[in-house]
């Protein structure tokens, strides 16, 4: 079986990201968790779909709503100013950062 190779990815956890694609698209969120092996990303309160839980002796079972991973390709970084963006890397002061295109302003 061939393994994925990890890539470097243009976002991270807490960052705020908006949808560019798909059901979700044109809403914003904070991303709660990376799945750097898949290239998806789960966004906290978008993609939201109902998971069936069978009762058990802990918990009464039910239908719960919780998020679904989202692509990370269908994800943009939205900077401090709210603008979204594509991201280049810079060195500034001997480190890397990440740098909006648009407004130029350092993301991290």
């Amino acid at each position: 079986m061939e393994t994925k190779k990890n890539i470097k990815l243009h976002i991270k956890k807490g960052d705020t990201v908006k949808v560019i694609a798909g059901e979700n698209k044109g809403s914003q969120g904070v991303i709660k968790q990376i799945f750097r092996k898949e290239n998806r990303a789960i966004v906290e309160g978008l993609n939201m779909v109902k998971r069936h839980v069978r009762p058990t002796a802990e918990s009464p079972g039910g239908v719960f709503e919780k998020e679904a991973p989202i692509h990370i390709s269908n994800l943009m970084l939205v900077d401090a100013d709210g603008v979204a963006s594509k991201v280049r890397m810079e060195v500034k002061d001997g480190k890397k950062v990440r740098v909006s295109k648009k407004t130029n302003q350092v993301i991290d």
